[in-house]
């Protein structure tokens, strides 16, 4: 057996404790929902929320996270600097992260963008239909060429991002938007991924291809085995 994946799973959890509606939905917050679809997929998974001290992202937790994933909406601004760039420094080091839906407005991923990650959005209850534009890539395995959310919140370009390393999947939407939906970053030694749907009234984590698409980001943004980085005043290898 391989080396077990150890998953930290991020989330505000205020939306769920504040509405009725989305609480009926996610009733033990996104967070455990996800964590829930990750434990069937055997990985090893722990949770983490804004309330928490640190936001529950202390150096001990991250230090023994191999995969982060990020869900954030409405308290972007109540995030502590000083656990972003923790967080920054251990993506940096290898550490891989996950960022999902409104998370492309979260410091974090703000920060390891280096742009404002704006977009154009409504919520109109439209159908969203993701394709599968890089079927190679490992976070595709198992998928069919499209798959459709019946209700999302609408995202449309343009997205304020810099451009992907790569871009696994573009969605469209009833309304006539399209949008770069899952797209994949270097960072340092880390690898990142961004997946667009999600939004807080839908049940859209509980859907299967969304399980599968965050269970395949998660195998593939694990830290691997890479050589050492050194940075600053070396010797030379050769003598003159």
């Amino acid at each position: 057996m391989g080396e077990v994946t150890k998953v930290t799973i991020w989330n505000e959890f205020r939306h769920e404790r504040e509405n009725e509606h989305i609480a009926s939905v996610y009733p033990n917050g996104i967070h455990q929902a996800l964590s829930d679809a990750l434990k069937g997929r055997g990985f090893v998974t722990r949770t983490a929320t804004l309330d928490e001290p640190s936001h529950g992202l202390t150096d001990d937790v991250l230090n023994d996270t191999d995969v982060l994933i990020w869900w954030g909406h409405k308290a972007h601004h109540e995030v502590q600097d000083e656990v972003v760039e923790r967080v920054v420094k251990r993506v940096w080091q290898g550490m891989g992260l996950i960022v999902l839906h409104s998370g492309h407005f979260s410091k974090v991923f703000k920060r390891l963008m280096g742009t404002s990650c704006d977009l154009r959005w409504r919520e109109e209850d439209e159908k969203e239909r993701l394709w599968v534009v890089n079927p190679a890539h490992p976070i595709a395995e198992g998928l069919p060429a499209y798959f459709e959310l019946p209700q999302e919140e609408t995202y449309g370009e343009h997205f304020d991002i810099p451009t992907p390393d790569e871009i696994v999947f573009v969605s469209w939407f009833s309304g006539g938007d399209v949008f770069r939906s899952g797209c994949t970053y270097t960072r340092g030694k880390g690898k990142i991924f961004y997946f667009r749907p999600g939004h807080e009234t839908y049940p859209t984590y509980h859907d299967s291809n969304v399980q599968q698409v965050i269970s395949n980001a998660v195998r593939w943004a694990k830290p691997g085995q890479s050589p050492e980085i050194s940075y600053g005043h070396s010797q030379a290898l050769e003598s003159k």
